[in-house]
Formats: C-alpha cells, structure tokens, sequence
C-alpha cells in the first residue's frame, strides 16, 4: 500500500515554503530600512497558499506517481505595503518595528508547520517500522 505524502502532510509544505519567501521578503524591508525610496512589501500568504493549493490541484502533472509535487510562492504574490506612518522625507515606507513584529511573526508559524510535519513523520516512520520497539 502506497502512503500518500499529500494526504498525510495537507498544506504544510506548501505553507512553509510561502512562509520562508515571506521571510525573505520581511528581510528585504529590513535591511532597506535607511535606504531612500525603498517601498516596504510585504506577501499576501492568504493568495499565495491559494494559489499553492491550485498549483498542488493539478496545474503542474507528475509524469510519474513517485515523483514529488513543489511549487514556491511566485513574486505576483508580492505586493506594497501602505504605509502605517507619515513620509519622513525619504521616500522609505519600512516601518523596523512592524517588518520586526511582522518577521517574528512568521518565523513562529514556520516553526509550527515544521513541528507539525516532524509529528507526522514520527508517526509514519512508527507506523512503517511497526511502533516503538
């Protein structure tokens, strides 16, 4: 009987590797914080794990039932953040106390999704080799 790692795992991978690009994103606006005209940005995960999901439904055929299935978040998911505070006279739009609440934010959602998965691992890893003998 084969295991279905889509089944087992749900969105989780998809969801880490958005999350991951929104870090990288959360990352960009920090350190741009003192660069003039830099426009904070930010991913809209909501859109993004959808379209992860539509991608994961089918958009993109496995030639072969083995073979894993990946996608990453594209950049259209990335959009300009409207900005919190007035203009400072730079142009810059990164709000570091946000991008740093916002960074932190994600990092603990990552980690979530990753205790989830290596729960689930655990449990196929019992399951194959027939508990913890």
């Amino acid at each position: 009987m084969a295991i279905s790692f889509e089944k087992a795992f749900g969105m989780h991978p998809e969801a880490m590797l958005v999350r991951d690009r929104r870090a990288q994103v959360l990352a960009e606006n920090i350190a741009n914080a003192d660069t003039p005209g830099y426009k904070a940005k930010d991913l809209d995960f909501q859109q993004a794990l959808n379209n992860a999901q539509a991608r994961q439904a089918g958009a993109m055929q496995r030639t072969h039932e083995q073979h894993f299935h990946i996608s990453t978040a594209s950049r259209h998911e990335t959009k300009f953040r409207n900005p919190d505070q007035p203009d400072t006279g730079d142009g810059n739009s990164v709000d570091i106390h946000r991008e740093r609440n916002a960074f932190m934010q994600n990092s603990l959602e990552y980690q979530a999704s990753l205790g989830f998965l290596n729960s689930r691992i655990g449990g196929l890893k019992k399951a194959i080799t027939g508990g913890g003998q």
